[in-house]
């Protein structure tokens, strides 16, 4: 058992001598999954699921949920099949169940583990109550190319963040006790470098260096394994020419052998059967061998260990301890779950009183943190008593599938509360009219009358709030995009709409930065929402009123064109760094070198101030905790919430580093006038480096550390410090 990380007790003997009764046919049972039809996330369906159960030809199962129905399986494969091994109920949790939170590019945005810890729990409380005992999720990519569409469900540039985020999210998923009702297990996925696939494009060729996988794409992952995550997923992508799911260097002998994982490594959907596309498989045989040897224990809807383990058997690809290696992981993770003490715990236990009314409030609570005040030109918002006419305008102000995004598995969109909604509750007391400028669907309606008529209700309000982006399935799994622009004819509704004269307060929605400069540059303030969850309406409205003074901060840099992409704080130095009056040095000949917003840039209707960094001792040693201190003042007129930022650069090593890396974080809550010294206590240990062994190794010398709102150089302070 990992440290801090209860976990049930795995019975041997019960492993053993069920290994030592089954059949062939039956342990390759075990290390199938097959898909019901709740839910459709992959390209195929199990023809008859049912009776692969009954014949003990599939030991999971996913897309199935719901008490009556999981328990209705549970009990065909417990009771009528001969070994009566129960089976693991999966399901893509990914930002909540019933319940939808902001998606997890969205919910990142909130600097704030213990909220990522709160929204999974309630998740997995959910979800356990339908039956299930796993989930794929957290999804732990980090991604610097927002072409790709899947950035919408990770948690975004940093790897230091996102590891915070492993770790709340496997706590939160899990527990204090795995066998509980209302335990679900984690799945981190996907190992590793999904994030980077070639030009932006999903499921393509991935090409880093070794050092780029060990400092930047594998910390989540061993955070997420540190932190007692039982499940693993490989990714579908190749790493240098070698399929993860075929990747044994890195699935066994790094994250088994090295790290320490002992828990079961799933395929993705299909991706077994795919190394014979990849080009490393000639057949299903093959590809199953790969895929076995390489320590992945269950196929996820290909069928290649069904019909291909045995014909690998019998070519001696394989032989039967590496079969009977994969089944014992399997069978210990659903021994770990409490499966075999009490198959039906999970989805027997009603959820607790007063859930809905409680998640509700905590969906509000993750959507306001997770929305990002961009830009707030001359104070518009909060919006004044004094603005009386409002119009909502845009195809996105009352579009409810839309404000979930992708990945809301058991929720229900009619139960959404559009930005419409919220404001019509909110503002009850004013003049609203509502346009939407544009059909959702292209060719609804003729839209040239209807951006005549928005524009002309734009010109009768005192303030518009424009709802424009992206639709849910323009993010998302297979939902790259190489134009990061408005869809459709929404930038002429825009600009039509910001050339009326109103002053014009976008909400912005969208599963990744959108490089909009002119929007930026036209708009009074503009609100990235991404897609906010179930309680998208009220908490926008929260927002424009000033009932919530924004605290979000983007886990992403935004850039200013596509053309800047990949974009991201910690990059590492050159030796002809930009220069406007050198034309030899690292910069665009059309385009500046920074984006348009930094890493953790967000504005707040507060105005806070830094001052007076120290940093303790001056002179540190391994081993040691650097207490950095900096006055934090709230000069503004409301109170507010800050989030401070610490990052560090290593001045002079043996590796290049990055000229920053994030650290650390606090947060203060200061009234008007009120100023607080904040503190981050920092580990010397987290400033090792990855040696060229890639391995850790502490450096002497000196470092430079910065303390701010984000990854600007202007906006933060420094103070220099040594490591003897």
């Amino acid at each position: 058992m990992r440290e801090g990380v209860p976990v049930a007790s795995v019975s041997e003997s019960r492993i053993d001598a069920l290994l030592a009764r089954m059949t062939l046919p039956e342990k390759l049972g075990q290390l199938t999954m097959v898909s019901a039809d709740f839910a459709v996330t992959g390209p195929t369906v199990s023809d008859d699921y049912v009776s692969e159960i009954l014949a003990g030809a599939a030991g999971s199962i996913l897309n199935l949920y719901g008490g009556e129905a999981t328990r209705g399986m549970q009990r065909l494969a417990v009771e009528q099949t001969r070994l009566g091994i129960p089976l693991l109920m999966t399901f893509d949790v990914v930002h909540g169940h019933r319940t939808i939170f902001p998606v997890p590019l969205g919910e990142a945005a909130a600097f704030d583990p213990d909220l990522w810890e709160r929204t999974a729990r309630a998740a997995a409380i959910e979800a356990s109550a339908d039956g299930l005992a796993l989930t794929f999720a957290p999804m732990l990519d980090v991604c610097r190319d927002p072409r790709w569409g899947r950035i919408v469900e990770g948690p975004g540039e940093d790897p230091w963040l996102a590891s915070r985020f492993a770790e709340a999210k496997v706590k939160g998923f899990q527990g204090p006790d795995l066998t509980a009702e209302d335990s679900v297990a984690a799945q981190a996925k996907h190992l590793v470098a999904y994030g980077a696939p070639l030009a932006g494009r999903d499921y393509a060729q991935v090409d880093v260096s070794e050092r780029m996988l060990h400092e930047t794409y594998l910390p989540p992952f061993a955070a997420a394994v540190a932190a007692g995550v039982p499940a693993i997923m490989p990714a579908f992508n190749d790493i240098a020419g070698v399929p993860m799911t075929a990747n044994r260097p890195l699935l066994t002998e790094l994250v088994r052998e090295r790290w320490g994982f002992d828990g079961a490594m799933i395929s993705d959907y299909g991706a077994i059967g795919e190394l014979i596309q990849h080009g490393i498989a000639a057949d299903l045989a093959e590809a199953a061998a790969l895929a076995l040897r390489a320590g992945v224990d269950i196929d996820m809807m290909s069928g290649a260990y069904a019909r291909g383990l045995p014909v690998a058997l019998e070519r001696g690809l394989v032989d039967m301890a590496d079969i009977d290696a994969a089944v014992r992981r399997v069978l210990a993770l659903k021994e770990r779950l409490g499966l075999f003490d009490d198959p039906y715990r999970r989805g027997a236990v009603p959820l607790p009183e007063g859930w809905r009314v409680a998640y509700r409030g905590l969906a509000r609570e993750a959507a306001c943190r997770s929305m990002v005040l961009l830009t707030n030109r001359d104070a518009v918002l909060p919006v004044a008593d004094s603005v009386r006419r409002i119009a909502v305008i845009g195809p996105l102000a009352h579009a409810r599938r839309d404000m979930l995004g992708s990945w809301y598995g058991a929720g229900n969109h009619d139960a959404a509360i559009t930005f419409l909604d919220g404001l019509r509750i909110a503002m009850a007391d004013r003049d609203l009219t509502y346009e939407a400028g544009l059909p959702l669907i292209p060719g609804d309606a003729p839209d040239d009358d209807r951006i005549a008529e928005a524009v002309a209700a734009a010109r009768g309000a005192d303030l518009v709030l424009l709802c424009i982006g992206e639709t849910a399935s323009l993010s998302g799994e297979a939902a790259s995009r190489g134009r990061l622009e408005l869809p459709d004819r929404q930038e002429e509704l825009a600009r039509a709409v910001l050339a009326a004269g109103t002053p014009v307060v976008v909400a912005l929605v969208s599963g990744r930065p959108l490089p909009l400069p002119w929007l930026f540059e036209q708009a009074a303030a503009v609100i990235a929402t991404w897609f906010p969850g179930d309680e998208a309406g009220n908490a926008l409205a929260d927002i424009l009123t000033g009932a919530w003074n924004p605290t979000g901060r983007l886990p992403v840099s935004w850039p200013t064109d596509g053309g800047q992409i990949p974009i991201f704080h910690a990059r590492r130095p050159t030796g002809r760094p930009a220069h406007p009056d050198n034309h030899y040095t690292s910069k665009y000949l059309d385009l500046p070198v920074e984006p348009q917003f930094p890493f953790g840039h967000g504005l707040s209707y507060a105005r806070f101030v830094y001052s007076d960094l120290q940093v303790s001792p001056p002179v540190f040693r391994a081993g040691d905790t650097v207490a950095v201190e900096v006055e934090v003042g709230n000069v503004g007129p409301v109170a507010g919430e800050e989030t401070v930022l610490l990052f560090v650069r290593d001045s002079v090593a043996t590796i290049a580093r990055p000229i920053m890396e994030l650290k650390g974080l606090a947060r203060a809550v200061l009234e008007p006038g009120e100023a607080r010294r904040v503190r981050i206590m920092l580990p010397v240990a987290e400033l090792a480096l990855v040696g060229p062994d890639m391995e850790p190794v502490l450096e002497p010398g000196e470092f430079r550390f910065f303390v701010g709102p984000a990854a600007d150089p202007a906006r933060l302070l420094e103070a220099t410090v040594q490591l003897a």
